[in-house]
């Protein structure tokens, strides 16, 4: 079964909130203005989530990508990152940026198979003191 990714639009907005519930409603639909938030379907059903961010207003980062439980370890995640790469691409920037927070293994390594690489640290910074790991991938070309 195949997944169609797309941006999200106002009328996604709970869907949105439900893959993301630690942002404000006014948050969702400001990111869904900006085109940020992408959703992966399967028919009509949500399957995956995307919410792109910008470092300093002008680096790509993912700050969450999430896939239903069901649905992990079927290239739904995979299709999200692609399509956000093209977009990166389109826009001009050679780098996306991405993080797990450190006791995240499976994260971790999700990342490092879609061909990102370590690229720092910032110790302390989610609940109970975690820490974060960052990511970097080359986008250019």
């Amino acid at each position: 079964m195949s997944v169609q990714i797309a941006r999200a639009t106002a009328a996604d907005e709970d869907v949105c909130r439900e893959f993301d519930p630690r942002i404000s409603e006014a948050m969702i639909a400001r990111k869904i203005a900006a085109g940020e938030l992408l959703l992966a379907r399967r028919d009509s059903e949500a399957v995956g989530y995307l919410r792109l961010e910008y470092l300093w207003s002008k680096l790509p980062f993912i700050g969450l990508i999430e896939v239903g439980v069901a649905h992990r370890n079927q290239g739904v995640g995979r299709a999200l990152l692609k399509f956000v790469e093209e977009h990166v691409r389109r826009s001009g920037q050679r780098r996306l940026l991405s993080s797990s927070m450190v006791d995240q293994m499976h994260a971790q390594a999700w990342h490092r198979r879609m061909g990102f690489a370590e690229c720092g640290f910032l110790s302390g910074v989610n609940t109970d003191g975690i820490g974060e790991v960052f990511f970097v991938k080359e986008v250019s070309g």
